[in-house]
């Protein structure tokens, strides 16, 4: 079974790399001590932002009765329900997080949706939901589902359209709030 790309495990894997490049690196090097604390100093950092982040999604909820909240504040509200399904590890979920609530983004979301965070533990939580909302996770998290105030599908993202989220502009968001806004 492959490692998905954000997995804990690949950024281990590489971490352990370059360590393994470092130490190499003492053979050739009359400056490895310098060298070898110039990569530590450039791999802490990145270790520390992976490592934590803004708790988005809830091991504990029980993602059908949050949907089920939330179709109820849509058909009061007018509005649609944007269901994502991530987990706080997941550094692309942090990243769409941090989207939703920039401008006009924020707005958009207030005025016209519902949001429901879905975790999904290591890929291997709350599948039903996912599969029922027609959402693939295999493609990589975040994924989204838009779903109308019946609690009918109207966007299952299919591809992987946000598992890159740290390679996109926040406009691309906006583009998708646009498109599936009630």
């Amino acid at each position: 079974m492959p490692i998905h790309p954000s997995s804990p495990r690949r950024r281990h894997a590489c971490l352990v790399a370059l360590l393994l490049l470092a130490v190499s690196a003492l053979t050739y090097s009359g400056t490895a001590k310098s060298w070898l604390d110039a990569m530590l100093g450039a791999i802490q950092p990145v270790a520390a932002q992976t490592a934590t982040g803004k708790h988005i999604y809830s091991e504990t909820a029980d993602p059908s009765a949050d949907i089920a909240a939330a179709l109820a504040q849509a058909k009061r509200e007018h509005k649609r329900v944007i269901v994502d399904f991530g987990g706080d590890w997941c550094p692309d979920c942090q990243v769409l997080d941090i989207y939703f609530h920039q401008q006009p983004n924020a707005d958009l979301l207030e005025k016209h949706f519902v949001l429901v965070h879905v975790w999904i533990g290591h890929m291997d939580a709350n599948l039903g939901i996912a599969a029922r909302c027609g959402v693939p996770l295999n493609k990589g998290v975040p994924a989204l589902a838009v779903l109308n105030a019946y609690g009918r599908v109207v966007f299952a993202q299919k591809n992987g359209e946000f598992e890159d989220m740290r390679h996109m502009e926040p406009g691309s968001l906006t583009e998708f709030l646009e498109k599936w806004k009630s």
